[in-house]
């Protein structure tokens, strides 16, 4: 490994990089975050690389970017890790040359795989995909969410877009995935000796377990979400499911909805669950899973055995999968109400898988050992 080495990790979602960052430093690296602290979050950066939601606001990042103060920012790293192909808030013609420039005047450009891209979505539609759902496609057939976005997957598919994803694809050193679904996407579009798994990384040090209780007479239910995303998550007919399990059996359970708050205060807010309703169109935890799970709380979320198998996971299963159908998943919920007692042992299970699987030392040397650093 070269001695400190230099990395710029450049956007960010759902505090992904900036907790990365905690990891990489801890081995001697020196880090840069560049974002716009994924926007409402407002999660920490070093850099703020934010557009100006106005008529001349990416023209105005753009001269920033390339010519301006920030334009320094990009150039000279070891390593630069991109969290989207789509890695600021410009149009696809002003990204390729962008992503070019940081090719050129750094030691490598690779892709943090934890989001969307025509790579992903090449592999749904795919008579091949190997995901029997997605919140695109469920059985093959499109989603609910699919038939409601059609407009928003057609502007995945425009043009101008999707050249520059295939460029950028063709011109990364490679990429390493946060998600098991995007692994696979990664793929498929790059093959298996440009793709390594990192998994999302939890400062796990930062979440003093919760000492649920042995006996628990109403049971707190907790929905995190993004209004502007609900359906994609499928936070809503985790809602649905959620009120009618309750219900059903009155007194035994209440529902806590949490929209839209920084990524701070939500942190905080998350620790008074019992239960954490994630999403349902996922095989995979993702962030808000992963920090409940770090709690030591227990959580509806992606965990299908795919899953599992793929990071190695033969005896501790502790996340309840959620099914995708609205009655499955009520009476799922219902089951977590009726059986309280069960809800402490699986939090400390929680907590063992998150340490083990996704604590951000783990998660930050698989990145250095897929970086080659």
């Amino acid at each position: 490994m070269k001695s400190n080495p230099d990395i710029l990790l450049l956007g960010d979602y759902s505090n992904f990089h900036r907790t990365l960052a905690t990891g990489l430093r801890r081995r001697g690296c020196r880090v840069t975050i560049a974002s716009d602290g994924t926007r409402w979050m407002d999660t920490e950066r070093d850099v703020d690389i934010s557009r100006a939601d106005n008529k001349f606001g990416g023209m105005r990042l753009w001269w920033r970017l390339t010519h301006g103060d920030l334009a320094h920012h990009l150039r000279g790293h070891d390593v630069v890790a991109i969290h989207d192909l789509n890695f600021v808030r410009l149009r696809p013609e002003r990204l390729r040359p962008l992503l070019d420039s940081l090719k050129r005047h750094n030691g490598a450009v690779y892709l943090s795989a934890i989001s969307t891209d025509i790579a992903y979505l090449d592999m749904l539609e795919a008579t091949d995909s190997p995901l029997r759902y997605s919140e695109w496609f469920v059985d093959g057939a499109p989603s609910r969410y699919h038939r409601d976005e059609e407009q928003q997957w057609r502007q995945w598919h425009a043009d101008a877009l999707v050249s520059y994803q295939r460029h950028a694809l063709d011109t990364i050193d490679g990429a390493v995935s946060g998600l098991y679904e995007y692994h696979l996407g990664m793929e498929r579009a790059l093959g298996a000796d440009r793709v390594a798994y990192g998994g999302i990384p939890v400062d796990t040090t930062l979440y003093e377990p919760v000492a649920l209780p042995d006996t628990i007479d109403c049971v707190r239910l907790f929905l995190g979400r993004d209004r502007t995303r609900m359906a994609a998550k499928g936070s809503d007919l985790l809602e649905y499911a959620a009120r009618e399990a309750i219900a059903r059996h009155p007194g035994r359970a209440e529902l806590v909805i949490v929209e839209n708050r920084p990524f701070a205060e939500f942190t905080e807010l998350l620790r008074s669950a019992h239960v954490v309703l994630d999403q349902i169109y996922s095989y995979t935890p993702a962030t808000t899973a992963l920090m409940a799970m770090s709690y030591g709380l227990n959580v509806v979320s992606g965990a299908e055995e795919e899953y599992y198998d793929f990071i190695g996971e033969t005896s501790n299963r502790p996340i309840y999968n959620a099914p995708t159908d609205a009655e499955a998943l009520t009476q799922q919920i219902e089951d977590i109400i009726t059986h309280p007692e069960r809800i402490a042992a699986r939090g400390r299970a929680s907590r063992e898988f998150a340490v083990k699987h996704n604590d951000v030392n783990v998660v930050a040397d698989r990145f250095m050992r897929a970086w080659g650093i």
